[in-house]
């Protein structure tokens, strides 16, 4: 039977990920995802599960690479700084083809930033994982509600490609309190007969990394990239009223909660706006963006960022219609009225063109 609850983003993350088999969570606190490892710690051994502080984030994402090879569902979760270490160690999981999950809550930078909500680190998700030619899937939750149901796809996608797949949030989604329906606990079981679960069943099972001859190494590099043509299936978006829109929003995470609103008000105004919310960014919906172009006079990219996901839609569109950004940075959010001026100032230039 569904559970409904009143939590934080980062309390009901936890709580999902509970129900979706983990056991095993490495981290280290980082404002504003601190009440994320703060619950794991206190529900993770009633479920017979190791909860560990590491040292450093550094420590922490190679702790996740040991216990997620032996075939645990692991988890790991941070903001920028801390994800930023993790970097390395991210290209190990995805260069070994080992699952897990990691999740990190946004804050304004770069550097050590501030402890406000932004989305500065869509590069850093959505690019790579660390260095060569990795990636990770990224899902961008809205609500308490989507958090709790992208954590169980989450780990489903990261056993199905064995891949690292992040959750990327931001401070408003960890702290804010929505009321949300909990999923019952997850039951089937995982095929891990890749993983070093020390059975002794079948041949030695190895998992690493390293391929010295360079054209076995290009050998993984080609089997990788396959697996990422593969992903494109899991492409995931919401569109709202975006079939007769003349100007077409594209935002994501928090920031699209705020466009909705703000493409309220422009057709309360006879403005013919409408938002399209990609909820995975790795793999992007670039078709959806580019349908949605196509229709369109003009694109407006809204990002609590200096313009990152701008890049990705402006691939997408490939000239079909102006793309135009407007951003906020360092942990400043804009608010709905600010954003309408915006969606006004596109509308008002796409007719005069």
């Amino acid at each position: 039977m569904m559970t409904p609850a009143l939590m934080k983003g980062n309390e009901a993350i936890a709580e999902s990920a509970l129900r979706a088999g983990v056991r095993a969570y490495f981290g280290y606190p980082i404002t504003p995802q601190s009440e994320l490892p703060e619950y794991m710690a206190r529900r993770l051994p009633e479920h017979g599960g190791v909860f560990l502080q590491a040292e450093s984030e550094v420590a922490a994402i190679n702790m996740v690479f040991g216990a997620a090879g032996a075939g645990v569902r692991a988890l790991i979760s941070t903001s920028g700084p801390g994800f930023s270490l993790m970097q390395e160690g991210l290209s190990y999981l995805v260069g070994s083809e080992v699952p897990c999950v990691v999740v990190d809550m946004m804050r304004g930078g770069p550097g050590l930033g501030n402890v406000a909500p932004a989305q500065g680190d869509y590069f850093q998700a959505t690019k790579s994982a660390g260095h060569g030619d990795g990636r990770l899937l990224v899902l961008a939750p809205a609500s308490v509600q989507e958090a709790c149901d992208l954590t169980l796809l989450a780990f489903d996608l990261a056993d199905r490609y064995r891949n690292p797949v992040a959750i990327l949030g931001d401070g408003l989604l960890g702290q804010m309190m929505e009321q949300v329906v909990l999923p019952d606990p997850v039951t089937s079981l995982r095929d891990v007969t890749w993983a070093t679960t020390g059975a002794g069943d079948g041949p030695a099972r190895v998992i690493t990394s390293i391929n010295l001859e360079p054209e076995a190494l290009e050998a993984h590099n080609r089997h990788l990239q396959e697996k990422y043509r593969r992903a494109q299936q899991e492409v995931r978006w919401e569109s709202y009223r975006v079939d007769d829109a003349g100007v077409v929003v594209v935002a994501y995470g928090i920031a699209a909660r705020i466009a909705r609103t703000a493409v309220d008000r422009a057709r309360a105004r006879g403005i013919d706006a409408g938002l399209l919310r990609p909820v995975t960014l790795f793999p992007f919906p670039s078709r959806a963006v580019a349908e949605a172009a196509g229709r369109a006079r003009a694109v407006l990219v809204a990002e609590l960022s200096a313009g990152q996901m701008v890049e990705d839609v402006r691939l997408a569109v490939e000239g079909r219609a102006p793309v135009r950004f407007y951003g906020r940075c360092g942990g400043v959010v804009f608010t709905p009225p600010e954003l309408l001026e915006q969606i006004e100032r596109v509308a008002a230039e796409a007719r005069s063109s």
